[in-house]
């Protein structure tokens, strides 16, 4: 096979690709994610992502904080619960008191 017929077939395949990609939700986000810097007011628009980026984290900060609490109050919970049960079973094996 010839060099032009091997360009012929990647410049078709490419194209093709190529265009089901930029119909594609991949593709959109891409072509806006390219525009966007162009697009006046481009400066704001990256605060604004990093504000809102800013509150996501400290909202995850605060669920984070509270999972730990939550955990803390299970250990403490289950320390107990294995206490109990030890003490069941040390006086089932020392039996009655005479």
């Amino acid at each position: 096979m010839d060099v032009e017929g091997i360009l012929a077939i990647v410049l078709i395949f490419g194209g093709g690709t190529l265009w089901l990609l930029s119909l594609s939700p991949v593709g959109k986000a891409l072509a806006e994610r390219i525009r966007a810097p162009a697009a006046p007011g481009a400066a704001g628009a990256a605060g604004d992502v990093r504000g809102e980026l800013e509150a996501v984290r400290a909202e995850l900060l605060s669920e984070v904080q509270q999972l730990r609490t939550e955990v803390s109050e299970l250990n403490e919970r289950l320390d107990f619960a294995e206490r109990l049960l030890a003490k069941g079973r040390d006086a089932e094996r020392l039996g009655p008191a005479s």
